[in-house]
C-alpha cells in the first residue's frame, strides 16, 4: 500500500453553529451545503471535503487537557510567504481567537491556535524555497521561537 495523500479530517464537535462559524467565516472553508442535519461540511477545493464536523452535543466528555493518546493538532497551509501568514495574525486576532503557540519550524512558519472545542489547529506557510522537496532531512532542524 502507499498512501497518497491526506483526505480528509473528522471532527466531533459540542456544538456545530459554532464550530461551523470557526471553521467557515474565520478559517475561511468553503461549505459544501448538505441537508445532513448534525453535520457540516468544508473544502478549500482540493477535494470533495477536506473537514467533515459531527455534532455530538454539549454534554460530550470535553478533550482533556495534558498528555494523552489521540490527535495533537491538525495543519492548515494558509499559503507561501511570511506576509501571508501576518495577515492571518491579523485575522485570527480580530476575531478574538487566542493565539496558543507560534513557531519556527525551518520548513515552515507556524502559529497554533485552538478551534472552540479545544482542538489545535496549525495555521502554517511552507518557508521558500521548499527545502524539504530536495532535502527530508530538513524538517529535523531544532523548532525555533517564530520573528516576523
Amino acid at each position: 500500500m502507499e498512501i497518497k495523500e491526506l483526505g480528509h479530517v473528522v471532527l466531533y464537535v459540542s456544538n456545530l453553529e459554532r464550530s461551523r462559524h470557526f471553521y467557515g467565516d474565520i478559517l475561511g472553508w468553503n461549505e459544501i451545503k448538505s441537508e445532513r442535519q448534525g453535520a457540516a461540511m468544508f473544502t478549500a477545493g482540493r477535494t470533495h471535503h477536506e473537514l467533515l464536523l459531527l455534532e455530538v452535543g454539549e454534554t460530550a466528555q470535553p478533550i482533556p487537557s495534558g498528555r494523552r493518546v489521540g490527535m495533537y493538532h491538525f495543519g492548515l497551509k494558509v499559503g507561501t510567504t511570511d506576509d501571508e501568514l501576518i495577515a492571518v495574525i491579523q485575522q485570527i486576532q480580530e476575531a478574538k481567537v487566542p493565539i496558543v503557540g507560534a513557531s519556527d519550524h525551518g520548513v515552515t512558519h507556524s502559529l497554533y491556535i485552538q478551534d472552540p472545542d479545544g482542538n489545535e489547529v496549525e495555521l502554517y506557510i511552507d518557508v521558500q524555497p521548499e527545502l524539504w522537496r530536495d532535502d527530508p532531512s530538513a524538517v529535523l532542524v531544532p523548532t525555533k521561537a517564530l520573528v516576523l
